[in-house]
């Protein structure tokens, strides 16, 4: 069963209106963790002190303020922030349809699920259907908890979702991150794909897991019992940083150790790569 709806709204397209609950697609798990004084492991209290008064001032005092940019600050009230000439926070107006590509993930924020009640199946279920013919998104506007957001409606295993979107201007430019690019061998970046083929022919996202809070409950349960606490095995310390001596040598090593680690992947490789190379071939008189 879902758990309780956090907002009811209407996805709104022309004149087509599917009232719709709102649900949380994701919960983060993590082993609490609480900052404590070394000596005798008491909590340590976070405090909110007026920086003017040195005084703790309780929530029902703390409003929002504004910085001016003659650092005065220009107060404002919940009930400012309440009253902001914002479209209806009810609504999320489809303004479009995109191909999903069109969408760069660095955007995409948080995820929920959209409900509906079986009144408003029928529009529900079109939107799913167009949706998922039309192999497209709708980029829509809304609401939540206060923050004017562009989503994204698409589906998921016949529930229609909503994602989030990150504002163009939140994501940060890429200008000056990535080294120069040398010019790189055919070979490499063959081996290249070929290790990548190898690795991920099988690979399976869910079957993967948080190994952080795996490792974080081993040394809390080995320290309760008075054990040593396990550390990264020696396999997966990562060399000391620094550039590759010989990337050909580095590949080749990595293509053989994959293959052997995937060994119906690697021979099937194998005879794939054979049969592609032969029609590589200049034909004659070329």
């Amino acid at each position: 069963m879902p758990s309780s709806a956090i907002a009811r709204k209407m996805i709104t397209f022309s004149l087509v209106s599917i009232p719709v609950s709102v649900y949380a697609a994701t919960s983060r798990h993590q082993v609490p963790l609480h900052m404590v004084h070394v000596k005798d492991g008491a909590r340590i209290r976070q405090k909110k002190v007026c920086s003017a008064e040195e005084v703790e001032v309780p929530d029902g005092d703390i409003v929002r303020g504004y910085e001016l940019p003659s650092g005065d600050t220009l107060i404002l009230t919940r009930e400012d922030l309440e009253s902001l000439p914002t479209p209806d926070t009810r609504e999320i107006r489809v303004l479009g349809f995109l191909p999903e590509e069109r969408v760069d993930v660095l955007h995409y924020d948080k995820a929920y699920y959209l409900g509906a009640d079986q009144a408003a199946a029928r529009p529900y279920a079109l939107l799913r259907e167009a949706l998922t013919q039309s192999g497209q998104v709708a980029i829509a506007r809304t609401a939540l908890r206060t923050r004017d957001n562009l989503v994204v409606l698409r589906v998921r295993d016949d529930v229609i979702s909503m994602v989030t979107l990150l504002w163009p201007d939140e994501v940060r430019p890429t200008e000056g991150i990535a080294p120069a690019t040398p010019e790189l061998r055919p070979e490499e970046v063959a081996l290249a794909r070929q290790l990548m083929d190898t690795i991920s022919s099988d690979f399976d996202p869910s079957l993967e897991r948080d190994e952080y809070t795996v490792a974080l409950k081993e040394v809390v349960e080995a320290k309760l019992a008075g054990l040593p606490a396990p550390h990264l095995p020696e396999a997966r310390v990562l060399p000391p940083a620094g550039g590759v001596p010989d990337l050909m040598a580095v590949l080749e090593a990595a293509v053989k150790r994959a293959e052997q680690e995937h060994p119906k992947t690697g021979s099937a490789r194998g005879r794939k790569t054979t049969a592609r190379k032969a029609p590589a071939r200049k034909p004659r008189g070329s």
